[in-house]
């Protein structure tokens, strides 16, 4: 009964995003009256409502009759899984980097893929953020065995090529700054600690360092990571900066990590 209801679902789900009636037989009749036209533009247009929310900075970039008729061929073959439309659109970026009519616009993927690390922070679990005096009583050598790990809601990414951090922020702020844009690589850290998504800009020393605390590797190799990328980096300032913004979730010494993996 269930095989047989789920396999209903999925045929009718099919026949709604045909682009033909009969694309779906057992359906053509059905999909063929007025009704179920109505139906179908009525999913089709909440989907592609759906994207423009989730990715409003594209949708300025590009202007919305560009973004829905982007939109529309995105939801012709990538449907809803989930009910909650907030997730609706996880592979977009992707799509755009494929999209034909977007091959004049390099930075479009990259910044639709910050709009996107704006929504899975917003809808990552709550965690209360690491304080810097957490860190305070810790001597030198304590401190490099120390690993901390990056905030549940945290998101970075470095863009080597292109300032997508600037074009995002002025779109998603609705900011145009007026100032010229330089043209090279930039980093973002999106987070939100308490109760709103920030966003502040990072190097990519920083975007290294971050990468090697997802990776469960302590301070000392955090920092070694980072000044590989860049061997001037402020090492002081730059962990000051990730606390101040709320970067990091959960600290845990090397030899504690240790004890409890034994136990």
């Amino acid at each position: 009964m269930m095989a047989s209801l789920a396999r209903f679902q999925e045929r009718v789900s099919q026949a709604l995003y045909a682009s033909e009636p009969d694309a779906v037989p057992e359906f053509a009749a059905l999909a063929s009256q007025p009704g179920f036209a109505v139906y179908r533009n009525t999913v089709m247009k909440g989907c592609i409502d759906a994207l423009q929310a989730n990715y409003p900075s594209v949708a300025r970039l590009v202007g919305e009759e560009w973004f829905r008729a982007a939109a529309t061929a995105y939801a012709c073959v990538n449907h809803p899984k989930d009910a909650r439309m907030l997730y609706y659109g996880e592979n977009f970026p992707d799509f755009l980097a494929r999209f034909e009519p977007a091959a004049g616009l390099p930075y479009l993927p990259d910044v639709a893929r910050l709009d996107r690390f704006w929504t899975e922070a917003h809808a990552a679990r709550d965690e209360p953020p690491l304080a810097p005096v957490q860190l305070s009583h810790l001597a030198p050598e304590a401190l490099a065995e120390t690993v901390l790990y990056p905030h549940a809601a945290a998101r970075w990414k470095w863009f080597s090529d292109l300032p997508i951090y600037t074009i995002w922020r002025r779109n998603r702020e609705l900011s145009d700054c007026g100032s010229e844009i330089e043209w090279r690589g930039e980093g973002a850290l999106l987070v939100r600690p308490y109760d709103a998504v920030a966003w502040i800009g990072l190097d990519a020393a920083g975007c290294a360092f971050l990468d090697a605390c997802m990776a469960g590797l302590p301070l000392g190799d955090a920092a070694a990571a980072a000044l590989g990328v860049d061997r001037d980096a402020d090492l002081a300032r730059l962990l000051s900066t990730l606390l101040d913004a709320g970067a990091f979730g959960r600290i845990m010494r090397i030899q504690d990590q240790q004890q409890k993996e034994a136990s």
